[in-house]
């Protein structure tokens, strides 16, 4: 308003000096035109100024959201690695239980079967003593037990007469209540050994040394146990002379108790020539 007074008072001096009235109304026609196009321009820069500020606040808040998202990035590729390396760590650690649980779980097949094995022992163990107690308790015969390995042990007084291999009739009862009991016995074999003092046989007698008394007495041993019914296929003899001693031969009493039957009662699988059974693995 105020610019359209000053511009009215400007005509009037003009006219007053001699421009003229149309020329002078159309030069402030076109000076209000510009004035009000540059108060919009004016106006339109205040607001593309305000719009830029705004922008640019947007901006700076996106950027911020970008940067805490990079950060959260990165944070979370961590955390997926760290979980990574822990599944591995678990992992290992699953394969090693499970290892061991088989391990575990042989060891105690093993167990089961020597407690099993243990149990059937003790309880052949049992059933010899219970079967043969009268003789024990009378001092014929010693019964022991070791590594698996039973053993009944007869003096020779007992069964064969000084340089005989004869059994006695007391030998003969003795041995037939030994095969009574040996009948039953399962998965054992049965080796006779007989043993001798270190006296030298006497060399016009019919054996050349204590090696065939022993193992002609052993054998005679086991003919016995096979009349009496004891399977031949679970039977062997040997003898071992005076080699084997249990007590010193410098003493009559040391003498007497080497010379002696042992019956040897083991695992079917340690005799001799005994094949294992055929597995696909080695058919």
């Amino acid at each position: 308003m105020n610019r359209t007074i000053v511009t009215l008072a400007a005509l009037g001096l003009l006219v007053g000096c001699g421009v003229p009235k149309e020329q002078l109304e159309a030069k402030a026609l076109e000076a209000e035109n510009y004035r009000r196009q540059y108060e919009d321009a004016s106006n339109q820069a205040k607001a593309q100024d305000a719009k830029i500020a705004e922008l640019t606040k947007q901006v700076q808040a996106l950027t911020a959201q970008l940067e805490e998202a990079n950060q959260a990035k990165a944070g979370a590729e961590e955390a997926t690695a760290a979980a990574e390396q822990k599944v591995q760590q678990l992992e290992v650690q699953l394969a090693e239980a499970t290892a061991l649980n088989e391990t575990l779980s042989r060891d105690k097949e093993k167990l089961a079967a020597a407690k099993k094995e243990l149990e059937q022992k003790s309880q052949q163990y049992e059933q010899l003593a219970q079967s043969l107690k009268e003789e024990i308790r009378a001092g014929k015969i010693e019964l022991s037990e070791l590594k698996g390995r039973m053993v009944v042990k007869m003096k020779d007084k007992i069964l064969f007469s000084s340089g005989s291999v004869k059994i006695n009739p007391e030998g003969q009862a003795a041995l037939a209540k030994v095969a009574e009991a040996l009948k039953d016995v399962q998965g054992k074999i049965i080796q006779v050994e007989g043993h001798t003092d270190n006296v030298p046989t006497d060399p016009k007698g019919p054996f050349a040394s204590n090696w065939e008394l022993s193992t002609t007495r052993a054998l005679a041993v086991v003919k016995l146990l096979q009349e009496k019914g004891v399977d031949p296929a679970k039977l062997s003899a040997v003898g071992y002379g005076e080699y084997h001693p249990i007590a010193s031969n410098k003493t009559a009493n040391g003498r007497s108790l080497n010379r002696r039957i042992e019956i040897v009662l083991a695992p079917e699988e340690h005799a001799p020539g005994v094949k294992a059974p055929r597995t696909a693995s080695n058919k």
